[in-house]
């Protein structure tokens, strides 16, 4: 992918990404396109976030260890939630990201039963 297409940040301390799936989700899979250049380094340490919490500190569904490959798939085992984070956490850098693709489906509702 072009870094023309691609979403980024500035060199941020603990740069982050999120998405509001607008109502809860039970995931199996997220996608994670990142550049294809010399810049693929950036993507080291990247934790995929999940759950209702609009903040950054939802439960890590995975984290990037192998830079070396432009598509991380996070196999996320039905984990349920609102908000989908990439973050970098613990330095700065810079957040590039082309492409998120969110494999799952609406969660149960759940009902009180008294």
């Amino acid at each position: 992918m072009d870094h023309g297409f691609c979403s980024h940040t500035y060199d941020d301390w603990e740069p982050w990404w999120r998405l509001d799936l607008m109502q809860k989700y039970k995931v199996n899979m997220v996608v994670v396109y990142g550049r294809t250049d010399n810049a693929l380094y950036r993507m080291q340490g990247l934790e995929l976030r999940f759950g209702d919490s609009p903040n950054n500190h939802n439960p890590v569904c995975g984290t990037i260890t192998n830079y070396k490959n432009a598509t991380t798939t996070f196999c996320c085992n039905g984990m349920e939630g609102r908000y989908i984070s990439a973050v970098i956490p613990g330095h700065s850098e810079y957040l590039h990201l082309c492409e998120v693709e969110v494999y799952g489906e609406p969660a149960p509702e759940e009902y009180d039963i008294c």
